[in-house]
């Protein structure tokens, strides 16, 4: 092969590298992946510092962002929870049943109950959510407030959650929720 045509073949490479490329990148801009909106939870760790999670924690708070907030910069996002002094940790903690509301009638044949607690203010690391059923523990306390229950018998139950401690103590109590469950009879 003579210098000439080695040439000229070596420029046709560097022209179709050129071609792959500007392909490349405007193939790439036009199939931008857009960023799925995920449930972003916020809480304090023992130490006061912010923790973020995309699973709900005792007392974690969720970040409500718009489709618009994940394309823009950072400064105009919601900040008002990231405010950069820790604050000293609240003892008074509260415990509340959100779901099922009391005396709510629970229609499922297959005696499935979804819980739903929260506590507030945010709980140190290390600390677990027990729920109680009718006078009893409902397996091991979990560091979320978010229970189901399988195969409830119909009629009047009665729920509970409580607060405890890395010792077991128990630091705060939800308030007795009432639920019916109604499940349909085959004759």
């Amino acid at each position: 092969m003579d210098r000439l045509t080695s040439n000229k073949l070596c420029g046709d490479k560097k022209v179709m590298l050129k071609y792959f490329i500007i392909i490349f990148l405007a193939s790439s801009l036009a199939f931008t992946v857009r960023a799925t909106l995920s449930e972003i939870y916020v809480s304090r760790n023992e130490e006061g510092l912010l923790v973020f999670s995309d699973t709900p924690r005792a007392g974690a708070e969720e970040v409500r962002l718009t489709p618009q907030s994940a394309f823009l910069p950072s400064m105009n996002i919601e900040t008002s929870l990231m405010n950069s002094k820790p604050k000293a940790l609240n003892n008074d903690y509260q415990v509340v049943i959100t779901q099922p509301k009391s005396n709510a009638t629970i229609r499922d044949n297959t005696g499935s109950v979804y819980i739903n607690g929260a506590v507030k203010p945010s709980v140190k690391q290390g600390f677990g959510i027990q729920l109680y059923l009718n006078g009893k523990p409902h397996k091991n306390p979990q560091s979320h407030g978010i229970f189901s229950l399988k195969n409830i018998d119909r009629g009047e139950h009665q729920i509970k959650m409580s607060l405890i401690d890395k010792k077991g103590k128990v630091i705060a109590t939800s308030p007795l929720t009432t639920f019916y469950m109604h499940r349909a009879t085959v004759n």
